[in-house]
């Protein structure tokens, strides 16, 4: 595909960075600054434009009359709305508007509608509804749905005195009678998609795949709980932190925010009168205190500061809080905070551009297959994808144990009209089904791209 992304910011610089690995898309980058057009092409195998995006001769440079999508994810939602909008009048292409404002999300199926765009996405929204699944399922760091909710992958850490401490995967499933699937392990700084004789250790993190029912009935085996948190504190009243506090508050979650401008405690009493609104300092430890940290069963850390947001969710650690999201914005310090053990960090730009993906791997029209979902796992080194299988598949209806897979791929998971098969080698995959792969690869955008 030829695909225009305007914005160098760290979105746009994202996925430029996963569009050029797939070696398919002639990417060009537009921004109005030099220095990160050059930063750009120097890093990744993209064109670059300096220029601004609402001027047709910027367009035409980019190559806009050739071009088959624009993303438009710079910092400003009318210049975002506006850039599509000329570049739908400038060529014959679908177009994606990042569109953050709340003010903009109650008609937003009439803006999509009448810009004509193919998607909008809120980074903040999508935040939001990462954060309150794992609210609802605590136990988990990380969850990512498949099949329309049906089917997980449940990421999660063997704390000490596990049961999964020094266990064979191969042994997991007959001696805990449970039908998941381990599809991923990530110790120390490697992530391993790994075969039956891997030992799993205290301090690994490892994902599962399962049916929502199966996966509560592992964590109960394993001693870990799986009921939803009964209240919530949450620092930073921002955009985010709406959106997180409207989905608790429709599940009987108690929520409380702590915000500092007393304008913005105004707006939020107003638009969510069943939450507690406290003005005040989030990071002064006797406002926490106040609030109640101590007795809270969750705390999300959503100010604007990645440095106080780290600081915060440590201190709520030290105070024993059971379930702790951090939300961080530069991605380039990820190592250092899986170090901190912080439970769930949620970076929206991640999240971003995971649905950005998913939605140009579906515009690839496949011959033998359909991508539905597409989730970055394994701290973004590996991917999960779901593919509807068409007929006339090479995979079809031949034993998994036969096909000729490629290296650091695994048939993660089967389904079949309401059936969730976690597969085994003797399995086979039918036309119709859905059918999640896991890999250290990137670039899949076809069921056949498995094989070898």
């Amino acid at each position: 595909m030829n695909i225009i992304i305007v914005g160098a910011g760290k979105v746009g610089l994202k996925l430029a960075e996963k569009l050029s690995q797939e070696n398919e898309h002639d990417i060009t980058l537009i921004d109005l600054k030099y220095q990160n057009i050059e930063h750009a092409v120097n890093q990744y195998d993209v064109m670059g434009v300096t220029g601004d995006a609402i001027s047709q001769e910027t367009l035409k440079e980019a190559g806009i009359e050739k071009a088959d999508l624009l993303i438009a994810v710079t910092g400003n939602d009318e210049l975002n709305l506006i850039t599509c909008l000329i570049a739908k009048k400038c060529g014959h292409l679908k177009t994606i508007a990042r569109i953050r404002r709340p003010e903009y999300n109650k008609d937003i199926h009439l803006i999509r509608e009448d810009l004509g765009l193919a998607m909008v996405i809120n980074p903040e929204q999508a935040a939001a509804h990462e954060m309150a699944r794992v609210l609802r399922f605590p136990s988990a760091i990380q969850i990512d749905t498949f099949s329309k909710g049906r089917v997980e992958i449940l990421k999660f850490r063997i704390h000490e005195d596990s049961p999964l401490d020094n266990m064979r995967i191969a042994d997991l499933t007959p001696k805990l009678n449970c039908d998941i699937l381990v599809c991923g392990v990530e110790r120390d700084d490697e992530a391993f998609i790994p075969g039956g004789d891997f030992v799993l250790k205290e301090g690994d993190y490892i994902s599962i795949v399962s049916s929502v029912s199966n996966g509560a009935y592992f964590f109960k085996k394993i001693g870990i709980k799986t009921s939803s948190v009964k209240d919530t504190i949450i620092v930073g009243g921002g955009d985010t932190a709406y959106y997180l506090a409207n989905r608790l508050i429709q599940t009987g979650i108690s929520v409380k925010i702590i915000e500092q401008d007393e304008k913005r405690c105004d707006e939020l009493f107003q638009l969510l009168p069943k939450a507690t609104i406290i003005n005040g300092d989030g990071t002064d430890k006797t406002t926490l205190l106040e609030a109640g940290l101590e007795y809270a069963e969750s705390f999300v850390a959503l100010t604007n500061i990645d440095e106080e947001n780290v600081l915060l969710s440590l201190y709520a650690k030290s105070k024993d809080v059971k379930k702790i999201v951090t939300k961080v914005n530069r991605i380039e310090y990820d190592n250092v905070l899986n170090s901190l053990e912080l439970d769930s960090i949620f970076y929206p730009k991640n999240i971003t551009t995971e649905y950005i993906l998913r939605f140009v791997r579906a515009r690839n029209q496949s011959r033998s297959s359909n991508i539905e979902t597409v989730h970055l796992i394994l701290d973004g080194k590996a991917e999960a994808l779901e593919f509807r299988i068409k007929k006339g598949s090479p995979i079809s209806d031949i034993p998994i144990m036969k096909l000729h897979l490629k290296p650091n791929i695994l048939i993660a998971c089967i389904t079949r009209g309401g059936q969730i098969i976690i597969p085994r080698g003797h399995d086979i995959i039918k036309e119709g089904d859905s059918v999640i792969i896991v890999t250290t690869e990137a670039g899949f955008d076809d069921i056949s791209d498995i094989l070898q």
